[in-house]
């Protein structure tokens, strides 16, 4: 396991950015508004199945072994998922969102293509320093890829990409020029990036105290085991959080929000 968060976050983000090349480029966009200070992230997200050997809790170990604490649950109840979050003591600390599929409650031959994916994974993968940015454990055909995106388009993104940062999350509050998101969308759009607009173009909003808006996933090319296919692989998002009644700024998550950012990396609109 890492015992440095930054590293571990550097790693992550440099394998994000290989398969969504747009990220890089919002990024340095936004870079230019946020003067000197850094971007922060929000959250990073993570995607994985609720099979033993790799399921959420696996996943959150890397993060529970460096000060992370868990301080959230959702269900997705239509897209089959439930999810947790963690969050660091620093709060300069990207937060972490970690979904698993719920394999059993989907048809049988959409089970079994998965668990043929990961019995190939060695069973101390989860253990590894890399594995948050691991990839792919396995290969699968194009025609096993079709069935996953009939069932679950996450399902069908976990068989493309495997384990690694779904997305990464701009801290809109940390951006010195934006005071809100809706101005970070319009210099978005000027720029030509397309965002998701499932749900609206910003998913919540004050009434929830999370406002959150994504870019669409890149579209890349990936090798299956009998040809080639250009896929979604990744998105960015940008979230804007705001104070509770208490004068504290909201720190969870909005399932009902959630739920849409979900669709930034469907294959099938």
């Amino acid at each position: 396991m890492h015992t440095n968060i930054d590293t571990l976050f550097a790693n992550l983000w440099q394998d994000y950015v290989a398969i969504t090349p747009s990220a890089q480029k919002v990024h340095e966009l936004l870079g230019e508004f946020a003067g000197q200070a850094e971007l922060i992230n929000d959250h990073v997200a993570f995607r994985t199945f609720n099979i033993d050997k790799i399921n959420l809790d696996k996943l959150a170990k890397h993060f529970l072994a460096l000060g992370y604490e868990e301080k959230g649950q959702y269900d997705f109840e239509q897209k089959k998922l439930k999810a947790k979050h963690f969050e660091h003591a620093d709060t300069n600390k990207p937060k972490v969102f970690i979904s698993e599929l719920l394999v059993d409650a989907f048809p049988e031959n959409v089970q079994s293509i998965i668990h043929r994916m990961v019995e190939n994974i060695d069973p101390n993968a989860a253990q590894q320093d890399d594995f948050l940015y691991s990839g792919t454990h396995w290969q699968v055909s194009s025609e096993d890829y079709e069935t996953l995106l009939d069932a679950s388009e996450y399902a069908a993104w976990m068989a493309a990409w495997g384990f690694r940062a779904n997305h990464f999350t701009v801290s809109v509050n940390h951006l010195q020029h934006f005071q809100v998101l809706a101005d970070v969308n319009s210099q978005l759009k000027e720029a030509g990036f397309v965002l998701n607009t499932s749900g609206g173009e910003i998913k919540g909003g004050p009434e929830v105290h999370l406002a959150q808006s994504s870019t669409m996933a890149d579209h890349i090319e990936v090798q299956f085991s009998d040809t080639k296919k250009r896929i979604p692989s990744c998105f960015y998002e940008f979230a804007q959080r705001y104070k509770m009644a208490n004068g504290e700024l909201y720190q969870g998550f909005v399932a009902t929000s959630a739920d849409k950012i979900f669709e930034s990396t469907n294959a099938k609109n």
